[in-house]
């Protein structure tokens, strides 16, 4: 699942940079939360992976440090992301014919830019309160299948959900890496159609 997730986020940044069709701002924001989803699963799946290997469940204070501020700022970042996509689209449906004078190039980028600074403001301000407050009792079994739903199948099945069902993708696809997608045979009585 990690590989897929890794290889179907990077598929869809390489689609995104080459094709200058999908040189958009949907297309930009959709490329950066692929980014930080492969950055997102790369802080905590490669040392799961390798204590499940070893059979332990050892990890250093630093390392836990690290891992969590990471998990935490990036995971933070995904969710800034899709609220600046969720806008973008919503500019593109309430106001089409000035989308492309509101969500300009200069804009995009400061919405990327705002939403990697807040996360930072939002995560060294709440950071505090999470080493402050007293641990509430969880079980670890649910813990754990919380955390690889989160941390594994969320960043793997976006590629999917953003994109691989989008035409423009499977368009850009097909011209740049010559990838042929499969269609469907659509039945119309005794004729089929391809």
């Amino acid at each position: 699942m990690y590989l897929i997730a890794v290889f179907g986020n990077l598929l869809i940044i390489l689609v995104t940079i080459s094709d200058s069709h999908l040189h958009t701002p949907m297309y930009f924001f959709l490329s950066n939360l692929s980014f930080v989803d492969i950055c997102l699963t790369s802080t905590t799946i490669p040392k799961m992976l390798h204590n499940i290997e070893n059979q332990s469940k050892v990890i250093t204070y630093e390392g836990c440090i690290v891992q969590v501020y990471f998990y935490i700022f990036l995971a933070g970042v995904d969710d800034f992301l899709l609220t600046v996509m969720a806008y973008d689209r919503f500019v593109a449906i309430c106001h089409p014919l000035h989308y492309t004078v509101i969500m300009n190039p200069r804009l995009c980028g400061l919405l990327v830019l705002v939403t990697w600074v807040v996360i930072v403001l939002l995560f060294y301000s709440t950071s505090l309160g999470v080493y402050l407050s007293s641990a509430a009792t969880h079980s670890s079994h649910s813990s754990a299948t919380a955390s690889v739903m989160f941390t594994v199948v969320t960043p793997m099945l976006n590629p999917f959900i953003y994109s691989l069902r989008n035409k423009d993708i499977k368009r850009a696809l097909k011209r740049v890496y010559g990838i042929v997608a499969i269609k469907r045979p659509i039945v119309l009585g005794q004729m089929k159609c391809p």
